[in-house]
């Protein structure tokens, strides 16, 4: 039998070995004789890439890079007569069906709706391919070990419209994420940290401004006395709750969006009872020739109502605008020592307001010892409407205008409310902030 012209070129380009050459010859003999007597052989290509039998051992052609692999087959017609052995082998396992996902021709009409964003970052999969039994839930790539839930679903739950923190946070409640943050001991760390700052400001601020017999106490020592502890307690409890001790200063970081309005209130109150603290303590070590009135706030020097607002105003604005310039971690340039600014910033203050006002620049130095020694006068406003609007006007100036965060209105309310996840890496942040700080050493 005559092979013919394209099947005597394929034996000699796959058979480079006469005796290889041989068992393809008589292979292809007695499949022609075994099958139907078509000349076509569809399966030819198949059988000559299949493992010989020879003396050397089988031999294989390898097959070119890139060429897809030929499809098993398990027909008679893969196999040799006579008792030859089999040339295409069952591999192991393949009677074990492998699932496969089903078939997009039977996919309803919505199968064709492209994922969204939020979906698409949590993992999720198209609503034809929900309700499987044979398919494997896709997982999220930014899930925490937590319960093996993601960021986005711990933060607003399985309705979020977005998969991060700067979105929308839509289809959770509020009050599991702040009831967590109140449960949290850090929370809790942070507030007695503002307490104790608080308790400790006032009594040396205070205690410094006292009628002592010996000497009175100069502007200049009352400035230093109050920007040092300022800058003390804000280097030393600062990293446990940012150091605010100030409600003015902690209302205006709730206005510029850097604070939920559940840990101001907690801060303020701490601030306040703290201040109160502070001036039950110095009242109660402080002698009588000397406690006079605890130093309490009052109007001097002819200064109406309206004038000490606008000085309360001017001082606690560039206070308020101090501590958000050498506290901002966006800042690439060298700032320094933020504790030191601030105190300075401080101090300046009171070396002008003094004269004025008595320089409160802070609510809770006015209520704290006018609490201890029930006398509010009826300028006591003055200390509370100058400062906080003094640093809310800090906060919309420098956060909305000046250096404003890319947020969104829907960001902002999820700040205030408490379920804000930020997609910063705060490690990176930090590794800056620290560059930063050993390039201002040296």
């Amino acid at each position: 039998m005559d092979l013919g012209p394209p099947l005597k070129t394929t034996v000699t380009a796959f058979c480079k070995h006469p005796a290889q050459k041989a068992v393809v010859v008589e292979m292809i003999l007695t499949f022609h004789k075994a099958s139907s007597p078509t000349p076509r052989m569809p399966n030819l290509e198949l059988q000559v890439n299949s493992p010989l039998p020879t003396p050397w051992g089988p031999i294989r052609r390898p097959r070119r890079r890139g060429t897809p692999s030929p499809p098993a087959t398990h027909s008679s017609r893969g196999r040799l007569a006579a008792g030859r052995p089999v040339l295409a082998k069952r591999r192991a396992g393949s009677h074990v069906r492998t699932p496969r996902l089903p078939s997009r021709r039977n996919a309803p009409a919505s199968a064709g709706r492209a994922l969204s964003d939020g979906e698409r970052l949590r993992g999720a999969e198209p609503a034809w391919l929900k309700g499987r039994e044979d398919e494997t839930p896709a997982r999220d790539p930014r899930a925490r070990r937590e319960g093996g839930k993601s960021s986005v679903d711990a933060a607003t739950g399985p309705e979020a419209s977005d998969g991060g923190g700067r979105t929308g946070q839509r289809g959770s409640s509020p009050a599991a994420p702040q009831r967590k943050e109140v449960c949290s001991v850090a929370f809790l760390k942070a507030v007695f940290a503002e307490f104790l700052a608080t308790l400790i400001f006032v009594f040396l601020g205070l205690g410094s401004a006292l009628n002592w017999p010996s000497a009175l106490p100069t502007i200049l020592q009352i400035a230093l006395a109050f920007g040092l502890a300022i800058g003390t307690l804000a280097q030393a409890l600062g990293p446990v709750s940012g150091g605010h001790i100030n409600p003015a200063i902690t209302l205006a970081l709730l206005v510029g969006n850097q604070i939920s309005l559940l840990r101001a209130t907690f801060y303020v109150v701490a601030q306040l009872v703290g201040a109160i603290a502070g001036a039950g303590v110095l009242y109660w070590l402080a002698p009588l020739n000397a406690r006079g009135n605890l130093a309490i706030n009052a109007l001097s020097n002819n200064t109406t109502p309206g004038k000490a607002v606008v000085v309360e105003m001017i001082l606690t604005f560039q206070l308020a605008l101090c501590i958000f310039s050498s506290t901002d971690a966006r800042r690439t340039s060298p700032v320094g020592s933020p504790a030191l600014s601030i105190g300075l910033s401080v101090t300046l203050g009171h070396l002008i307001g003094i004269y004025f006002t008595g320089c409160s620049m802070n609510p809770a130095r006015s209520f704290g010892p006018a609490v201890v020694m029930k006398r509010f006068s009826p300028s006591h406003w003055v200390f509370w409407v100058g400062p906080i609007v003094g640093a809310i006007l800090a906060a919309i100036l420098y956060f909305y205008i000046l250096f404003p965060y890319p947020l969104s209105l829907s960001e902002r309310v999820a700040m205030v409310k408490g379920t804000y996840q930020p997609d910063e890496d705060w490690e990176e942040q930090r590794e800056e902030r620290k560059k930063t700080m050993e390039l201002t050493a040296h």
